[in-house]
């Protein structure tokens, strides 16, 4: 928010050479699934658009270098929360059980398999576990587990196949014990796919403000953004702002209590924004 700020700051005086129009996004619920751009998406603040370009600023990244991905830049990312109804039972006799624990921990292990045998290892693709709750006691088996997942990949067609293989898991491990289950999955962020025209222009212009030698390409990476609602409609560039290194107190990463950037990194994403409107609107 600093940075677009600055941003118009800025650019504001610069209007009357300015050939268009341009939008500074001050959007909410970037972390809130399904997210402020679909939000803003709905409400037409796309109708006009021509082109976005947004960032995100990491750290153990160099202070102020910018970094660039074409194509696919993050992954989709997806929901599962999973309950499984069983029957309880006193653990002296598990024989008259449903045991969902059990159960959780089989569907667990080969929905692993699925990314270990049923997705090409070319391909990316996960399920993170982030909740198996079940149970309150050492000598009672519970009637109810509840499980939640995040799920992602980098290709669309997979995208589906994951959520299907799930399903098709729970279902298989579930019937084979005798349990029920309520399967919730919420498809959340698509991937930000960054497009060709646009990244060349944010890579000419981050050039004009770091140099050379502070442009870089980045990684692939699995995380999520709800930037992606907008380059699914426009095309559109979303890249990275270093925000200082590990070895000078910026170790922690984004979502981290101890997350810090260094603020000799924000003036430098203001201005690569400035030098985007300048290269591109500005005769």
């Amino acid at each position: 928010m600093s940075i677009l700020l600055g941003a118009v700051k800025m650019i504001a005086p610069m209007q009357a050479e300015i050939a268009g129009t341009i939008k500074f996004l001050f959007q909410p619920a970037e972390e809130l699934p399904p997210g402020g751009a679909v939000e803003f998406v709905k409400a037409g603040v796309m109708d006009d658009v021509d082109q976005v370009f947004g960032l995100h600023i990491f750290p153990m990244i160099p202070t102020g270098a910018i970094g660039y991905k074409y194509g696919a830049l993050t992954a989709s990312s997806d929901s599962l929360n999973l309950t499984i109804h069983g029957v309880g039972a006193h653990a002296m006799a598990p024989e008259t059980s449903v045991d969902v624990i059990t159960i959780g921990a089989e569907i667990i292990s080969n929905c692993n398999n699925i990314i270990a045998r049923r997705i090409s290892p070319l391909a990316a693709g996960l399920i993170s576990w982030g909740q198996f709750s079940a149970g309150h006691a050492n000598n009672v088996i519970p009637d109810t587990a509840t499980i939640k997942a995040s799920i992602r990949t980098r290709n669309p067609e997979i995208r589906t196949q994951m959520r299907d293989m799930v399903e098709q898991t729970v279902k298989g491990i579930c019937e084979a014990y005798g349990a029920t289950y309520d399967f919730d999955f919420m498809y959340g962020y698509s991937s930000v796919v960054n497009s060709t025209a646009e990244m060349d222009a944010l890579r000419q212009s981050a050039v004009k403000v770091v140099g050379e030698t502070g442009v870089f390409e980045v990684p692939d990476m699995m995380g999520g953004e709800d930037f992606s609602a907008y380059t699914d409609v426009k095309p559109g560039c979303f890249f990275a702002l270093g925000g200082g290194e590990a070895k000078d107190g910026y170790g922690h990463i984004n979502h981290s209590p101890e997350f810090k950037v260094a603020d000799e990194s924000l003036p430098v994403g203001t201005a690569v924004f400035v030098q985007l409107v300048k290269d591109l609107m500005v005769d």
